[in-house]
Formats: structure tokens, C-alpha cells, sequence
């Protein structure tokens, strides 16, 4: 899983953060649980705010979905 699969990572997130709201995670705690994610491989330095935003997107998705 890199930065572009955002869906992937948003579904994960969801599942290891159940109870937490994706607009409320600030981008550097965001960044530091997508690094964490199991078979997440990924460059930390390829990352962005619109990649982040789409993820956080993609997760209040999946979280409201």
C-alpha cells in the first residue's frame, strides 16, 4: 500500500480508529497512522495535504457510509 491508494488506507483507518472522527485528525497525526498501517510502504517525504485531505475524505466516506 503506497500514497496512492487512498481508498485502501481510508478503509484501514477506519477499521483501526473506529471511534474517531476523520475531521477532527490533524494532518501530522494522519500522517504519522498512515505510516503506521500494516503494509503500508509508502516514502514519508511523498506525501501531501491534498493526498491527506483525500484520504481524510475517503474516510468520513467510509465512516458515514
Amino acid at each position: 500500500m503506497t500514497w496512492t491508494d487512498v481508498r485502501e488506507i481510508a478503509i484501514a483507518l477506519y477499521e483501526g480508529h473506529p471511534d474517531v472522527r476523520p475531521l477532527e485528525v490533524r494532518f501530522t497525526d494522519l500522517h504519522k497512522w498512515v505510516l503506521a498501517l500494516p503494509g503500508f510502504t509508502g516514502d514519508a517525504h511523498k506525501s501531501n495535504e491534498k493526498i491527506l485531505e483525500a484520504i481524510q475524505m475517503t474516510w468520513l466516506d467510509e465512516a458515514e457510509g
